[in-house]
């Protein structure tokens, strides 16, 4: 099981991208809301999350963790206490933490970047705290994923599912979706 995070602000295509690519690979995937199930996006999109964040009781289960940026998204995601459980939990236990734009903030604040290829959103390069700046759209470095924006949710999601999945599922789907 993959859980979304969605926290108002988040940037629709980089939430909403990686939930369907993941769910066309067949991958269980939850939405959560961080403060409740309406989650408003940046764009004013709308957005009825799966279940919200109080919800949560064991994070059992669960192969990856997925930060969309935005804001002031962003900056509700690092505040939930359900968020930083569930990264911290994911740090732990060997699973997958994707973020992407400016939710690997997230991710620096916490430490979990230290010596570990990152990429963000131009600009929030200083908030990836020890981290090597990665020189590409998408980058995966051990169980963190991180991608640099909206323009690249497509490439992101078919990185988690090649995560939790495997390369062949991810082929299947980038064909199916066709795209380079």
């Amino acid at each position: 099981m993959v859980y979304v995070f969605l926290a108002n602000g988040f940037e629709e295509i980089e939430a909403l991208t990686p939930v369907d690519v993941l769910r066309r690979g067949g991958v269980d995937v939850v939405t959560v809301g961080v403060g409740g199930k309406a989650v408003m996006g940046s764009h004013k999109i709308a957005v009825a999350a799966d279940i919200e964040d109080k919800e949560l009781v064991s994070f059992e289960g669960v192969e990856a963790v997925v930060l969309p940026g935005g804001m002031p998204g962003t900056l509700n995601l690092e505040k939930s206490s359900a968020v930083q459980d569930a990264i911290a939990y994911c740090a732990k236990n060997d699973k997958f933490i994707g973020a992407i734009c400016a939710a690997p903030m997230v991710l620096g604040h916490a430490g979990l970047l230290r010596g570990k290829k990152a990429i963000c959103y131009p600009s929030f390069e200083g908030e990836l705290t020890g981290a090597e700046i990665y020189d590409d759209f998408v980058c995966r470095d051990g169980k963190i994923i991180t991608a640099q924006g909206m323009g690249v949710s497509l490439e992101f999601g078919l990185e988690l599912l090649k995560a939790v999945r495997d390369e062949a599922v991810s082929e299947k789907v980038r064909n199916s979706l066709q795209c380079r």
